[in-house]
């Protein structure tokens, strides 16, 4: 095998490594109603989170936009392969965190996500996914393009949800009570 596909390879092996360890950990393989969409819209209900994409999915985008321009600043001798490969590692740290019964106990404590039992297995190896599809667009996309991206998702899934990666990181950090009550509709 040529060297220059070992980041892909070990790319590949930790989004396959992080659903061995998401199973260990005790999360649904896919949502206990006994199927998988390819779209759940609903975000108040046992199945958010628990598909193959939802209304959290543009924040993975956003991720990987983030991580491909951070890690072009910071690394930008060492080859795409491996910054890749450092961004899947911090998506699927982020993951299994998420996943983990303090951060969700959290999440249902200080957001309006009180239906929130954690993403099945398919949803985070999704997320993941979509983390490096965002990433291979900031590549490819001129850094305009990204931005305007980034802001649209951001945009559009606040006026549709109330939510998104801002509030999201916002609410887990420093929650703030008039959120809260905005996201849920008061």
């Amino acid at each position: 095998m040529q060297r220059r596909f070992l980041p892909y390879l070990l790319t590949a092996l930790v989004i396959g490594i992080t659903a061995a360890v998401l199973l260990w950990m005790g999360r649904e393989p896919w949502c206990k109603c006994g199927y998988i969409k390819l779209w759940h819209g609903q975000t108040m209900s046992s199945e958010s989170s628990q598909h193959i994409s939802d209304w959290y999915t543009p924040s993975h985008l956003i991720h990987g936009f983030l991580f491909y321009g951070l890690l072009h600043l910071v690394m930008r001798r060492a080859g795409l392969g491996w910054r890749l490969l450092i961004a899947t590692l911090a998506e699927a740290a982020w993951e299994i965190s998420e996943n983990t019964e303090a951060v969700i106990e959290h999440y249902r404590a200080v957001t309006i996500s009180l239906d929130y039992y954690g993403d099945s297995v398919v949803n985070s190896v999704s997320d993941i996914l979509a983390m490096v599809a965002g990433f291979w667009l900031a590549r490819r996309l001129p850094i305009w393009v990204s931005v305007a991206l980034i802001l649209g998702f951001e945009l559009f899934t606040t006026w549709m949800i109330r939510d998104g990666l801002t509030l999201n990181v916002l609410m887990l950090l420093h929650p703030i009570e008039a959120v809260k009550t905005w996201q849920g509709g008061g």
